[in-house]
């Protein structure tokens, strides 16, 4: 396992909550936002105006940025991320992937195999699927926007979060996702 570079190390966590994905935990190094987590129950339903709750105070840059992102992102008024991310974990398959991720445009989606064809592995759906599983920045990285070519494919972080912040995009939820509505 390689060392860690002194301007990877994490320097600073943020705890927030909202209504449609439940409870986040940001991680910033000097670098960038090196984590995004999700916890707690998340409601598929909720609200698209619910409001992103800060429970912390922060003070590093790169956490108050990343509020602010993603505050404008629920309040539908955002639909790319500028703030920086740190590569602190992925091998260079998982980074490219990641990189994939990012050219997906809101409100849209890509299946796994043209992930994979994005990354120029167009044999590598799973490992692309597997990898956009394994995203340290979900949101930011827009890992929910990859759907299954029959359906709406997994989530790692639960499939409500996956439904909540597809419908926040406009994206229509997939036939096989909708038992969970009943």
């Amino acid at each position: 396992m390689p060392c860690m570079r002194l301007e990877d190390a994490i320097v600073a966590q943020c705890n927030l909550r909202h209504a449609g994905v439940g409870g986040i935990t940001l991680l910033a190094s000097d670098a960038g936002l090196v984590s995004l987590e999700f916890s707690g129950p998340a409601q598929p339903l909720a609200p698209l105006d619910s409001p992103l709750e800060v429970l912390d105070s922060p003070h590093h840059p790169i956490l108050l940025q990343t509020i602010r992102e993603l505050s404008e992102y629920f309040q539908g008024r955002r639909r790319e991320f500028q703030v920086p991310f740190a590569y602190s974990v992925g091998t260079p398959f998982q980074r490219r992937i990641w990189d994939s991720l990012k050219a997906i445009p809101y409100g849209e989606v890509f299946t796994y195999a043209e992930l994979a064809l994005h990354a120029n592995s167009p044999k590598a759906f799973r490992a692309a699927g597997q990898a956009n599983g394994r995203n340290p920045v979900s949101i930011i990285i827009p890992c929910h926007r990859v759907v299954a070519s029959t359906g709406i494919g997994g989530y790692t972080s639960g499939i409500e979060r996956k439904i909540w912040l597809m419908r926040r995009e406009g994206i229509p939820i997939p036939k096989d996702a909708l038992h969970l509505f009943l």
